[in-house]
């Protein structure tokens, strides 16, 4: 797995930047399963929004999308309507949001609900509405780029996918993050969070026929845990821990022929999971990144760039190359 800085060619006649050019251009020319993967991330999902603008700006479109979490919402969001005008009112609806929308306050202050007997610190009629206002079809089967979105079992724990059946409730139990939203029952079964067993379902894609995956991330490429204070931040550090090391073991043994283009997002993350006060700032980060990876793609893996910190990275096979980062010092808005 390549790590460190891209190397540029020595010079643009070298032998080993026209076979580059030449292998990209033959993979563009024919036509290939192509699979959109929109991983969970909470408020930061805003960012898929900026990436979605990069990939339809391009002409790039998905043959079939897969969704955890908040990235279940945001695919079918675009399924709906996988248009500039679509996305350009999908990122409208993002930055109308507000923590009252999906995570009301009411009488009882946020921590003291926490120890109260109750499935979930607040309802799901907020994200209910949210999601209703953001898709334009009433069942997953009638999408019109095939969808399915994952939720978890709570009877077994098992992953369940989700291609049939009414489209809000079984993206509403996709996202139901456990403690924060209620289960979802469907069919006389309870289910939560699809992030907790599958949080960027790349292989469900590839197990599928998709022969070139773009992966949008609502964070970094590879997580840094920070020291935590708080016990309820342990647990969320374990978890984001696990998530990205089952991400990373994916990508670590992709199928010769399979092609994976990650977009991520590295702005500071927002403080607390009912702010959205950061959309703007991560729709712009979003597509900023999704752009650069894209001109490194497009060039057929040749980067004359060199930065301190890899943004994302463009795997083939068994062989990932990271691209440096060309956006804004970490922290700093974009």
């Amino acid at each position: 797995m390549g790590q460190g800085p891209v190397r540029r060619p020595v010079n643009p006649g070298s032998s080993r930047w026209w076979l580059a050019r030449y292998r990209r251009t033959r993979i563009l020319r024919r036509r290939v399963r192509t699979a959109f993967v929109f991983a969970g991330g909470g408020s930061r999902g805003s960012a898929q929004i900026g990436m979605l603008q990069a990939l339809v700006a391009r002409g790039i479109t998905a043959d079939r999308v897969y969704g955890a979490s908040v990235g279940a919402i945001n695919a079918a969001g675009y399924c709906g309507q996988p248009t500039a005008h679509g996305i350009d009112a999908l990122a409208q609806r993002w930055r109308n949001i507000t923590r009252e929308d999906i995570f009301p306050q009411g009488r009882f202050p946020t921590p003291l609900r926490f120890f109260q007997q109750r499935g979930a610190v607040h309802s799901n009629d907020g994200i209910r509405k949210v999601i209703e206002g953001g898709i334009g079809f009433e069942r997953l089967e009638e999408s019109p780029i095939p969808l399915e979105v994952v939720a978890t079992s709570l009877t077994d724990g098992r992953m369940k996918w989700f291609s049939q059946g009414p489209a809000v409730v079984r993206i509403m139990a996709s996202a139901a993050l456990p403690a924060l939203l209620p289960p979802v029952d469907i069919d006389g079964e309870a289910f939560i969070d699809g992030g907790v067993v599958d949080n960027v379902p790349i292989g469900r894609a590839i197990a599928q026929g998709a022969e070139r995956v773009f992966v949008l991330l609502c964070g970094p490429m590879h997580y840094t845990p920070h020291r935590y204070r708080r016990p309820i931040e342990a647990v969320l550090t374990a978890f984001f821990i696990a998530v990205h090391a089952r991400f990373a073991r994916e990508l670590e043994h992709l199928p010769e022929g399979v092609e994976v283009v990650v977009f991520t997002v590295d702005t500071e993350p927002v403080s607390r999971y009912d702010d959205f006060s950061a959309t703007d700032a991560l729709i712009a980060a979003g597509r900023t990144n999704a752009n650069i990876v894209l001109d490194f793609w497009e060039n057929g893996g040749i980067s004359d760039t060199f930065g301190p910190r890899p943004a994302a990275a463009v795997a083939d096979g068994a062989e990932m190359t990271d691209v440096t980062d060309l956006t804004a010092p970490k922290g700093e808005a974009v």
